[in-house]
Formats: structure tokens, sequence, C-alpha cells
């Protein structure tokens, strides 16, 4: 009998949608030794801190959650893992009350870390030399929170090296999960009643680089004969991935949603190549007309960073134009935060906060311009929606395939349903719908 049947752990995590995968798989490892989860706020045996370092607050964070955990009960187990942990362990273990580091590898192990520590009572160091590793670690997930919509880790690690990135150092070389794993997974999903898969990895168009005989497109075409899901999107991808073949294949695939999130970072080609970001906004905006040729309602989401080091007002202009240009459906906007360890926080003419802030403002302001100009081309038409939860009286909230923000009023409950409605109103950004066709 396990020693830890009967405790109670808690659990945080910071950051990315991968860590919330692979904390969604650190918590299956111990629910399958009888352990239970309790709220992170309250008092528990055990807790769980999937930590974050793509930026100096993602550490700050990072520290401040271990350091709740400790002060909550100081008798507990307190597992520090994740990419603050790998980064930088010496920092990690001097917060007094960390028992446990685990880095962004073997985290399969860790309720044998958590006996082991049972067993002395020693702070135990399990961080591995991540750029050592040539194999997936296949952490594995049987069902989410929600189970409408779940994510898929198909890859891990990354070789793109942008100028202001720490994750290839801590997430290490790509590596890809094998096929016939993310399948299984999908399938497993799919009985548990998910409708929607997201593909997710640190970088996913490298998907297969590592492995003989499949890709990105490949992985697409299998997950698409799987019964019972319903819905495919996949993750952050460059305007290179979007190859012919990739397009053809959202073209032809009925169940891969008609949206995209197309990573971007900056509109200006100065900044693009000072970031080491490897295309050009040329690149980018043939990558844009070919996915609007075969998918005309398709939704762009991207990411922005504003006030890159030697950004100057002309340069941010330039990127704010080209986000005009584009028309994107959302617009994820950072101030750049400088990263200890990268080549970007060594470079001269960083910006000023007030100006960065400044700048990420009205970067904001036309991304929410732009967000509702696209919810409104939908407005009285009709849309097939996945509700993913219910959110207030009657009231069930989900997205349409290209990733517009959809309420609809219910008596019935819908909740993991995909249902045709037609999009009333606009209000607060969502798209509120009537005459609901119930199947």
């Amino acid at each position: 009998m396990s020693i830890l049947k009967g405790k109670t752990f808690a659990h945080i995590t910071l950051g990315c949608k991968v860590n919330l995968y692979d904390t969604q798989a650190m918590v299956e490892i111990l629910k399958n030794h009888s352990c239970k989860v309790v709220d992170f706020d309250d008092k528990a045996d055990i807790y769980i801190i999937n930590t974050c370092t793509v930026t100096n607050l993602g550490d700050k964070k990072s520290r401040q959650a271990l350091r709740k955990a400790v002060k909550t009960n100081p008798e507990a187990v307190v597992v520090a893992c994740g990419c603050y942990s790998q980064i930088d362990p010496n920092a990690v273990k001097k917060i007094e009350g960390v028992s446990i580091l685990i880095g962004t590898q073997d985290r399969m192990r860790i309720a044998e870390f958590i006996i082991r520590y049972l067993e002395g009572r020693e702070q135990k160091d399990f961080v591995s030399n991540i750029s050592n590793q040539k194999e997936f670690e296949d952490l594995s997930i049987s069902t989410m929170d929600k189970r409408a919509r779940v994510y898929i880790k198909i890859q891990e690690g990354c070789d793109r090296y942008c100028a202001y990135c720490i994750i290839p150092y801590v997430r290490g070389p790509v590596r890809s999960r094998m096929p016939e794993n993310v399948i299984s997974e999908a399938k497993r999903l799919s009985m548990s009643g998910c409708k929607e898969i997201v593909l997710t990895g640190i970088h996913i168009a490298s998907y297969g680089k590592d492995i003989k005989d499949t890709n990105l497109v490949d992985i697409l075409h299998k997950l698409h004969d799987i019964d019972g899901i319903e819905r495919i999107r996949f993750g952050s991808v460059d305007p290179h991935a979007v190859t012919e073949e990739l397009l053809e294949t959202m073209g032809n695939l009925p169940k891969l949603c008609d949206h995209i999130h197309l990573s971007l970072q900056s509109g200006c080609d100065k900044t693009l190549k000072a970031m080491n970001r490897r295309y050009n906004t040329a690149e980018y905006s043939a990558t844009v007309e070919k996915l609007r040729a075969i998918m005309p309602d398709c939704g762009i989401t991207t990411d922005v960073i504003v006030g890159f080091p030697g950004e100057s007002e002309e340069d941010f202009n330039e990127s704010l134009n080209f986000a005009k240009l584009i028309g994107f459906s959302g617009i994820h906007v950072f101030p750049y935060s400088p990263k200890t360890g990268t080549k970007a926080a060594a470079m001269e003419n960083q910006i000023p906060s007030q100006i960065k802030n400044l700048r990420a403002k009205q970067m904001g302001e036309l991304g929410l311009d732009m967000a509702q100009d696209f919810t409104k081309k939908f407005e009285n038409t009709k849309l097939k929606v996945l509700f993913e939860q219910k959110i207030g009286n009657n009231i069930y909230e989900g997205h349409s395939s290209n990733y517009i923000t959809f309420r609809q009023e219910s008596t019935i409950d819908i909740e993991n349903c995909i249902l045709e409605t037609t999009a009333s109103y606009i209000k607060e950004g969502c798209l509120y719908g009537k005459n609901l066709k119930l199947n």
C-alpha cells in the first residue's frame, strides 16, 4: 500500500497551456495513488507549484506561490517543478520550506520523488540537465476538469532561440510524442466525453522533426478519424509552419476549426530581425492571404510584443499599422519584459516602462476594436457553438469554430454540446444567441 494513500494535495500552475497540461498529468498520477485534491488556499499534505520563468515577473510569482504554500502548512511536502526550477534551482533551494525540486523532465516520477522525500525528510533536488534530453517524456491525461475542450501535448522543446525568450534553455531540444500515444490519448479523452481537442506544445510546428515518417499534418489526419472528437485546434504557429500541405489539410478536414493563432510579435521588419523571428511582414501577410482564401471566416489571433529594445516610435507605429492592415480577430499584447539570460536583456536602448505601457495600451485598444469588428460580422448569422460551461442563471458560454465567445440562454443543460444557434447581438465582446436548435 502506498504511503501516499489518503494524503491531500493542492496545486497551482503559472504560465502557459503546456504547463497546465503537465500539471494535470501530475494530478492524475497522485490521484492514482489515492491522494485527494484540495484547493490551493487550503491546508494540504502536499503542494505542487508548477513554476514559470518566461519573464522575471514569472520568477517572482513562482517564489510567491512557493512561500504561500509553506506558510499555509509548514509541515507540508512542497514540490517546486517546471521552468523556474529548471533554470535556477539554487534560487529555489534557498526558499525555506521547499522540499522537492523537479525541472521540466521526470514529472512522471513525482509520486516516487514524494515517497523518497517522506522516507528521509531532507530536501531533494531531482532537476536534470535538460539539454541532454532526446526523448519526449510521455506524460498523459485521461480527462480534464472541463470536458468540452481539452489540451493534448504533442511536442516538447524549442530550437528557435528568439532573442527575448528563455524557453529553449529550460525546455531543451525538440522532442516529439509518438503518434500512437497521441492517438491513444485522444481516444481516451473522446470516451470521457471530450468534444474538442487542442494540440499544444512548446513549438508544435516542429512536431515530427526528431522522429521518422510523421509531422503535424500527419497527426491531424489521424486525429480527424477518431469518433466522438468533433473539433480539432492547434496551438500557436509562425508563418513558416503554414505550408501548402497544411493549408490543403485545413481546407479538406471539416473537423479542423477555422481559427489559427499565428504568432507575429512585431509588425516591423527591423524589430522582427532584432528578435530573430526568421520571417518578415511580407511573408506574414502572404500567409494570412492564403488562410483567408481557403477559410474566409477564419479567426486569426496573435501575440504582439511592444517596447522591444531599440523599438523607436516609428517602429511601433509601423507595427501598429501592420496589425490594422491584417485585421486580427484578437491580439494578446505584452510590453517587453527583460528576462535574465536572454540576448535581448543585454541589448542597449531598453525602452522605459512608461513608454512600453503606453504602447501596450494603444495596441491593446486596437486589438479590442478589431475583435469587436470581427465579431460584429456574425450578427444575425447561424453558428455552431460548443457550449463549455454554465456561467449564470440559465446562461451558457462557449466558442464558435472561429473562436468567437458566445453566450446562450437555455433552460435545458447544454454544457458540452455543439449546437446551432443564431447570433442576435453583441454585448461585452460576446455574441448572444437566440433560436437555439437542439439536436
